[in-house]
């Protein structure tokens, strides 16, 4: 996009340095002994002005007018008639190489008083060589008329590709920029959805936490300022490390613990060792949200594994836990649809989500690059 860009500003300077160097050939490139011939120079000139006419008409009237809105017949008409034109111009206004007559001289008169004499032939001698007479004829340089039509064909052939290939790669480079704006956008809406939801998830748990512990309330508060931060903040990144999203992810669970009996396990395997790389951030909220909303039951016991690994190119996350179906399943499929929303417009064909359940468990598994 870049090459295309800077191409595009540097095309006027050469197409200028060509136009230059085309006229300045004849001084460059010319056999003078003693002076510079001005005179073949200008008829050289000459020859060059009708090029540059169809040059300037060809690409600033016929393309932009013609073949650019779709005309393609009016515009391969337009650019014949223009050339043949100027051709028959130059060919109306080219001076006839026709020989001219040589005329004799008139035979001299008879005197009255003087015999004519018949002149002599000329004697040769046996040994020297009669000249003979040359029916060949020195071959012409080509008129200016077929120079015109050979060079304005190609001229015109090559600035119209020239055009229409800058114009296809300006054309590719606004659809690319117009897909990167649209794939910011939904991710910026995607990433609307998924704070507000968490927000009000969390803000009820600590509701509830207020009745029983005022200490333990405040302390969640203060575990849910470094979570928005992380929302507001490091969110805005297209790209987070590891180890903030798993701090990240450590953080909600000690609130989930907060709010929940010991009736519910909660398992988590995290690996001591983390990789300095980077993923996309808040992959993993709407799926830890989906567990605790769906995988928690007040009268049966429940429960929670989680675990993450790592290789040398790939991020492993699972989630499973126990399936507790609700009454409003039309909110329950948000998170999971905004996740795989999130990873077609981010990492494309280069993950992995596979979702397995039956009637007790619920299993998420996630393996995206790093």
């Amino acid at each position: 996009m870049k090459s295309t860009k800077n191409f595009n500003n540097f095309q006027p300077i050469i197409i200028t340095a060509f136009w230059a160097l085309l006229f300045a050939s004849p001084l460059l490139f010319g056999r003078f002994e003693n002076e510079i011939e001005w005179d073949h120079i200008f008829i050289v000139w000459l020859n060059y002005l009708p090029l540059l006419l169809v040059f300037i008409v060809n690409r600033y009237i016929l393309l932009p007018k013609l073949l650019f809105k779709g005309k393609k017949i009016a515009y391969f008409s337009a650019t014949f008639l223009l050339i043949c034109s100027i051709a028959f111009s130059l060919f109306f206004f080219h001076p006839k190489n026709n020989t001219q007559q040589r005329r004799l001289p008139p035979p001299p008169e008879r005197s009255q008083n003087m015999d004519f004499q018949r002149p002599e032939p000329p004697r040769f001698n046996s040994k020297e060589r009669l000249p003979m007479p040359s029916n060949q004829k020195t071959p012409d340089s080509i008129p200016p008329y077929a120079n015109f039509l050979i060079l304005a064909i190609l001229l015109v052939g090559f600035d119209a590709g020239l055009k229409i290939s800058m114009r296809w790669a300006k054309l590719e480079q606004e659809k690319m920029k117009l897909q990167t704006e649209n794939i910011e956008n939904q991710l910026a809406i995607l990433k609307n959805q998924v704070s507000p939801h968490f927000f009000m998830n969390t803000l009820n748990n600590i509701h509830a936490l207020v009745d029983i512990d005022t200490d333990e309330a405040k302390k969640a508060i203060i575990k849910l300022s470094n979570l928005m931060r992380h929302l507001l903040y490091d969110s805005e990144e297209k790209m987070t490390p590891i180890k903030k999203e798993i701090e990240f992810i450590e953080s909600y669970i000690e609130l989930m613990r907060l709010r929940f009996s010991n009736k519910v396990k909660i398992n988590v395997e995290i690996p001591s060792e983390i990789p300095h790389k980077f993923i996309a951030p808040l992959l993993f909220t709407s799926l830890l949200e989906n567990a605790f909303k769906h995988g928690i039951s007040y009268h049966t016991t429940s429960f929670i594994n989680l675990a993450l690994s790592f290789n040398k190119n790939n991020l492993n996350f699972i989630i499973e836990n126990s399936n507790h179906p609700k009454k409003d399943e039309a909110a329950s499929g948000i998170g999971v649809e905004n996740t795989k929303k999130r990873l077609d417009l981010i990492y494309k064909n280069k993950y992995t989500l596979v979702v397995d359940q039956n009637e007790k468990i619920y299993r998420v598994n996630l393996t995206v690059p790093i």
